[in-house]
């Protein structure tokens, strides 16, 4: 890698953005059933806030927990985790997410910074740019083991 790409991926991931690259073993990014990394360079068709948190009753949330885009749509989303423990944010598809939430199973300490998803300790945000090409019913989910279960999914309905 350059200089020059280097350090633009590096001020990217440092001002919160998700820009496309390898990822980690077993999450490899050359293509995304979900669609596609936006260009933070251009225009998004609207901004969506979710906030992760816990409840009293010990369910772990989204919120807004059900998104609906329009297939072409770019969206910025402005992920905030307003609760007391890591939070992540994972967009794919269902069956995508099953399969990384094995993988978490086995090693969940393993930080976020993919395109498509980050892993947010307590009172920090990130944003993510997406494009989504492709229509169809895409799931954003914290795989930390124990979250998924407590209620921590959402769906995006792509039209």
């Amino acid at each position: 890698m350059s200089v020059v790409a280097g350090a633009a991926a590096a001020l990217g991931l440092s001002m919160g953005m998700a820009v496309a690259g390898t990822g980690d073993a077993g999450h490899s990014h050359s293509s995304f059933a979900a669609g596609e990394p936006g260009n933070p360079k251009r225009p998004v068709a609207r901004t969506v806030e979710v906030t992760m948190r816990e409840t009293d009753d010990a369910k772990m949330l989204f919120v807004p927990d059900r998104v609906t885009v329009k297939s072409g749509e770019q969206v910025k989303f402005i992920i905030r985790n307003v609760g007391e423990v890591e939070h992540e944010f994972m967009l794919d598809t269902m069956a995508n997410n099953a399969k990384h939430k094995v993988q978490m199973e086995k090693n969940s300490d393993k930080g976020h910074d993919d395109p498509n998803g980050r892993r947010l300790s307590p009172d920090n945000s990130a944003e993510i740019v997406w494009r989504f090409t492709k229509p169809g019913t895409f799931e954003f989910a914290c795989l930390i083991p124990g979250h998924y279960e407590s209620g921590m999914k959402g769906v995006i309905v792509v039209e």
